[in-house]
């Protein structure tokens, strides 16, 4: 039983990573955490749906549509829906109506559903419309350009833009790459080291909190599915 993942990291400033997936006997996977908010399509035995998608502070698990093939987009951290603050969205989502194989519905407009080489196509059209805005302060700091507000300004905005913290999106994406690096067979001590880990027990908090797998399971390929491309397929 097979869950597999194909990630690409995305050109447009307005997306984190553009991603598919197909489900072959799965039901069940494990979620891992995500600073971004996103938009999800897929369809199985002929419908489609649509998802708008929330940043996700911690792993759990979520059951899986077997045999659906998806079609998603990460926005960048900063962006967000004009008519859904991205906080409302933090560890939830929506359910978009009336979405068919080449229309969805969003922001009082019908949209074409993008495939996986025209995601940035669609969010061209959505930002030139309006419905996908950003903070620039949050985007700036993302980009490490020195802010030009006080530290409790630039905190408010970006908690405000991305209903999490500075911290929780460091960590969160920290631990991401972490998991990564251990798939790829990078040893434990390097990743401690590397991303500024304490220690190996401080990795390993890290990972059970935010990816819900062991070091050794992700250099393994073990636990299961999971929603992450870890360049590999990731059997259970």
């Amino acid at each position: 039983m097979e869950l597999r993942f194909t990630t690409r990291r995305s050109d447009s400033a307005w997306v984190d990573t553009v991603w598919t997936c197909a489900s072959d006997r799965v039901t069940e996977m494990t979620s891992v955490a995500t600073p971004c908010w996103g938009l999800v399509f897929w369809q199985r035995d002929g419908r489609a749906y649509a998802n708008i998608s929330g940043p996700e502070t911690g792993t759990g698990s979520a059951p899986v549509p077997e045999g659906a093939t998806f079609v998603g987009i990460e926005f960048a951290v900063g962006t967000a829906l004009r008519t859904v603050p991205t906080p409302a969205l933090v560890d939830r989502g929506a359910e978009l109506p009336d979405a068919t194989r080449r229309t969805f519905r969003l922001d009082g407009g019908r949209w074409e559903t993008p495939g996986p080489d025209d995601a940035e196509a669609l969010v061209d059209r959505l930002v030139r419309a309006g419905a996908v805005v950003r903070d620039p302060l949050v985007a700036e700091v993302r980009r490490g350009d020195p802010a030009y507000a006080s530290p409790r300004t630039v905190e408010r905005r970006f908690r405000a833009a991305t209903g999490l913290t500075q911290g929780a999106v460091r960590q969160i994406e920290r631990a991401r790459d972490a998991a990564a690096s251990l798939a790829a067979g990078v040893p434990v001590a390097e990743v401690v080291v590397r991303l500024a880990y304490v220690d190996e027990p401080h990795l390993a908090r890290a990972l059970r909190r935010y990816v819900g797998r062991t070091a050794r399971q992700l250099r393994a390929g073990d636990g299961g599915a999971i929603a992450l491309d870890l360049g590999q397929r990731v059997t259970s």
